[in-house]
């Protein structure tokens, strides 16, 4: 099919966990620089704002930071994780209500060359785009996209046909979360059960 950039509607969802496992096989799309790279998400994970001690918006923060997950859904919240990564978030739901969707890898589609250039590797393989931070870096995804649209011109989100079912959904407790207490062993991350580009828990 023709590809189709997902509607704002879509992320006014506010089941956060059907969204999440919704953006397996859609495809995103990056425009930076005038220059394009895409790839298919393979792996997510849900954060429930304020319910969810996982989420920086857990309990109801408000920082300069967490401002952009207040916003309605369908835009972009990235924020830099130790002082090193760039993490890419799907924003859900009403706007007030917190909620986002992680994107933790994705599978090169468009763009391999850029992708290969921008980090540092002579080879695709799984640590291309495996990762949250690995694959904003291959996408080329800053602090500077933070909060912008993900229909605009720069970052978007689309359908492209593929069909994923139940049953292709691997679905685990988040990784790097152990902070979260009780809420670290939540089941909210889901992959594509058969894709090599998935991260790895350590």
């Amino acid at each position: 099919m023709k590809p189709v950039i997902l509607s704002p509607d879509f992320y006014l969802d506010e089941d956060v966990l059907a969204i999440s496992q919704a953006l397996l096989g859609k495809f995103i799309v990056s425009q930076v620089g005038n220059q394009r790279t895409v790839g298919m998400i393979v792996e997510t994970e849900a954060y429930r704002g304020p319910e969810d001690k996982a989420s920086h918006a857990y309990n109801g923060r408000h920082t300069a930071r967490t401002k952009t997950m207040y916003l309605p859904g369908g835009v972009a919240y990235v924020y830099l994780c130790y002082g090193l990564h760039h993490l890419l978030n799907v924003v859900t739901a009403p706007a007030n209500t917190p909620h986002a969707v992680l994107i933790r890898a994705i599978e090169p589609i468009e763009g391999l060359p850029l992708m290969l250039k921008r980090r540092n590797l002579m080879h695709a393989h799984a640590r291309l785009t495996a990762g949250p931070g690995a694959l904003t870096q291959a996408l080329g995804i800053t602090r500077q996209l933070d909060a912008i649209p993900l229909t605009g011109s720069l970052l978007w989100i689309e359908e492209r046909g593929i069909k994923v079912s139940k049953k292709e959904i691997l679905v685990t407790p988040r990784i790097g979360i152990d902070y979260a207490q009780e809420h670290r062993d939540l089941p909210w991350r889901f992959c594509l059960k058969n894709s090599p580009w998935t991260s790895k828990r350590r």
